[in-house]
């Protein structure tokens, strides 16, 4: 949403559903671009059930697989502490607040989907063995 930093006031007068329904449209449109291209498509973001099963059904329909891996912090105090110290630098885009994780874990319900849950605090490795077979046995 970086990239429509020059529609901020369009965007600012959207309700929260609208907003949401612009976002995950934009990243369905990218997806089957990628699609039709025969490439694969990485969404890195939140998202629930909903939009996954939209998304499946796409996905299908060219005939590709969806992966849904979950990326978790299991020690809050750790979260936090990397969540403040780190600054992503995107143009246009806002820092995140240790605040707006606490809304978006009441907001957002748990996912029902399959998927592969991945904690940050096991290893960078034991997560790519974690992807790799999830991969694989899919």
């Amino acid at each position: 949403m970086g990239a429509l930093q020059p529609a901020n006031k369009v965007l600012a007068q959207l309700d929260r559903e609208s907003y949401l329904k612009m976002h995950y449209g934009l990243l369905e449109t990218l997806m089957i671009r990628q699609l039709m291209f025969q490439q694969a498509a990485i969404i890195d973001g939140v998202v629930n059930d909903a939009v996954l099963e939209g998304w499946q059904e796409i996905v299908s329909g060219y005939g590709a697989k969806l992966y849904v891996i979950e990326c978790i912090c299991s020690d809050t105090g750790e979260h936090r502490r990397r969540l403040e110290g780190r600054v992503r630098g995107i143009p246009g885009w806002h820092e995140i607040s240790w605040d707006h994780v606490e809304r978006m874990r009441v907001e957002l319900k748990p996912l029902h989907t399959a998927r592969l849950t991945l904690d940050s605090m096991d290893t960078v490795e034991v997560n790519l063995s974690r992807t790799q077979e999830y991969i694989a046995e899919s």
